[in-house]
């Protein structure tokens, strides 16, 4: 079963608990007695994988001894972590915790082999895309997914709008995805992103040979210092979320080859605007 990623305050909530846990020299075990908790739970909630009441945070924070001005934050993180994010209403379509990572990151390295990444798709693309996936779709459905694609972009396009670097394999941009005409679209699109300040596109040349990110694609993404950075991986069997420091560290190493491998951005607008010209 895939894992679900907490949100980042959830995963702060769980940081902070486990740190006055410590401090009071108390062991998960004894923790869970004096609480009343099982071993598992205290284990979920410090790795932020399952909401807290605020009951059973009042508890915790007296057990391990916080003082009011941190019990009173905690308190205000846990109900800020509870509150309902745009992407509820889109909830029989996001299925996993990515989204809500993606709407507090600040930045996002991506890696992609197939397709255009999905914040930089546009709508015409977008649809053909999520058809080939599913194409039993029916209409209302595949319009609602398109629709909800279409609103993720408001993290890169909007006023809140975050650093994307993309690293994307030649074969995407050639791939013909839809008509030449959506293509087209789709190639100029990616060349307006990609004169953006805060867009960084690359592309792996085919001329590369084997390469770093033959395995398959990936993310990584950042927040405000005091959050660790989230891998992702997603794959038809599920959802894969990377959060041990190590394993990140070795998915952003990756990344960082795998740039040195592309193509200048400059270079890559140029292949991208050759390839716009064949079709």
């Amino acid at each position: 079963m895939p894992m679900k990623s907490p949100t980042v305050r959830h995963r702060r909530l769980g940081r902070e608990l486990r740190r006055l846990r410590e401090e009071a020299e108390l062991s998960t075990a004894e923790a869970a007695l004096r609480l009343g908790w099982s071993l598992s739970k205290v284990h979920r909630v410090e790795g932020g994988r399952i909401m807290v009441s605020e009951t059973d945070l009042v508890h915790a924070c007296d057990l391990f001894g916080a003082d009011s001005y941190t019990k009173g934050g905690l308190i205000q993180l846990a109900r800020d972590a509870n509150r309902r994010g745009w992407w509820t209403a889109y909830s029989d379509v996001f299925t996993g915790g990515y989204v809500a990572l993606e709407d507090d990151a600040t930045a996002i390295r991506t890696w992609e082999t197939a397709v255009i990444p999905g914040l930089l798709q546009s709508e015409d693309y977008a649809r053909e895309v999520i058809r080939a996936r599913h194409p039993d779709i029916e209409e209302g459905e595949l319009n609602r997914r398109v629709s909800a694609r279409m609103v993720r972009k408001i993290n890169v396009v909007g006023p809140k709008a975050l650093a994307l670097h993309a690293l994307i394999d030649e074969a995407a941009i050639r791939r013909p995805v839809g008509s030449a005409q959506i293509m087209d679209r789709q190639l100029d699109q990616l060349l307006q992103n990609a004169s953006q300040s805060h867009i960084t596109v690359q592309i792996l040349p085919l001329g590369a040979g084997a390469h770093p990110g033959m395995e398959g694609p990936f993310s990584v993404l950042s927040f405000d210092p005091q959050d660790p950075d989230v891998g992702y991986v997603e794959s038809p069997a599920g959802e894969v979320y990377v959060e041990a420091d190590h394993q990140v560290r070795d998915l952003i190493l990756l990344f960082e080859r795998l740039a040195g491998a592309c193509l200048s951005p400059e270079e890559s607008a140029a292949l991208i605007a050759a390839v716009r010209s064949e079709t």
